[in-house]
């Protein structure tokens, strides 16, 4: 059974991408209204503590130790979600084009009760709290048959896409795997075949060898700036412990975790204070509809989360061609981000 209200995801026949078409089309006038990031002020936003009745019902909290009925971390869906949970995939073609209904899961993670106290703020404890809702919510999607991959993702600052003035993380869940996990997957996985071992692996080692690009090490994550980054600054935090799935993080890694990512984000804040950044998590696809398919999984691939300052826009050449061009090198980026 087909719904009328579901969102469509559509296949790109070229480049093998999926695309998702709104149900409502946004007229022209609707366009090119610059309140991205701008955010919602404290006194109308209704993801604050005390407000939350006016959200809808939340999918899961985590309570404050010391008065049970108050909460330090809340998932709750999507205001406007892309992709909705009811109904069936409705697979089907139209001509030569291959097309499906929307389904999958949006969320809002609110990381703090406070409208201007993001975690890394807070401590070290709500760090911990933030990492181990992303953890369980990836973790209760995975035993969705329909769904095949779960980003977790931040959008902060003006040039970010953000649309809330509160600290929030989003989660998207959907029936496919993005083309640009996709790609890290294939080539994880034909770098395994070359050398028999972990790409992710052995840039972490040469990465701590030269030393050059590591911005922190950790007990158990070390964070660099990528040797080829797209972006001035870009960030790439690992485990140094080999595992393909976030979902098994441990307890004290995800404390290790916490600590890293934290002392990241406040250092490109000290730098850039009017900072816009996205950061996400990617991790292996969803294992449990197709156990059989992915033969190598925990092998070759490696999560990790990418932290992607937004300095720059995006010119035509680097969209017509995939070359970035890079105003600050890795190297030197790494050097500013230690000496903060």
């Amino acid at each position: 059974m087909t719904r009328t209200d579901l969102n469509e995801l559509r296949k790109d026949p070229l480049l093998g991408r999926w695309i998702a078409v709104l149900n409502r089309s946004l007229q022209p006038a609707e366009y090119g209204q610059d309140d991205c990031g701008k955010g919602i002020q404290e006194e109308d936003c209704i993801l604050c503590e005390g407000r939350e009745k006016e959200t809808l019902p939340e999918i899961m909290r985590i309570s404050d130790p010391a008065g049970p009925k108050r909460w330090l971390t809340r998932v709750v869906p999507n205001f406007a979600p892309v992709f909705k949970v009811e109904g069936d995939l409705g697979r089907r073609g139209e001509g030569m084009y291959d097309k499906m209904n929307s389904i999958g899961a949006n969320e809002i993670i609110i990381e703090s009760p406070m409208h201007n106290l993001p975690p890394e703020d807070m401590g070290l404890d709500q760090m911990v709290r933030v990492i181990r809702t992303y953890r369980e919510r990836m973790a209760d999607l995975e035993k969705d048959a329909r769904l095949r991959y779960t980003l977790i993702y931040k959008n902060h600052g003006r040039l970010s896409g953000a649309q809330y003035g509160h600290p929030v993380s989003l989660l998207a869940s959907t029936p496919v795997i993005p083309k640009r996990v996709k790609e890290e997957l294939d080539g994880a996985k034909q770098y395994f075949a070359y050398k028999e071992r972990c790409i992710f692996c052995d840039i972490i080692r040469e990465e701590l060898r030269v030393g050059t690009r590591v911005i922190l090490e950790t007990r158990y994550f070390a964070a660099f700036c990528p040797y080829a980054s797209k972006f001035p600054f870009e960030t790439w935090l690992l485990p140094k412990r080999h595992n393909c799935s976030f979902q098994e993080i441990q307890h004290d890694e995800m404390e290790d975790l916490a600590l890293i990512l934290a002392t990241i984000l406040k250092k490109m804040k000290a730098l850039f204070p009017a900072i816009s950044y996205n950061y996400f998590i990617h991790s292996a696809p969803n294992r449990v509809p197709r156990k059989d398919h992915w033969h190598t999984l925990g092998e070759d691939f490696h999560w990790h989360i990418e932290i992607m300052p937004r300095f720059v826009r995006t010119s035509g050449f680097e969209w017509g061609s995939g070359f970035y061009i890079l105003p600050t090198s890795p190297e030197d980026a790494a050097k500013y981000l230690r000496e903060v």
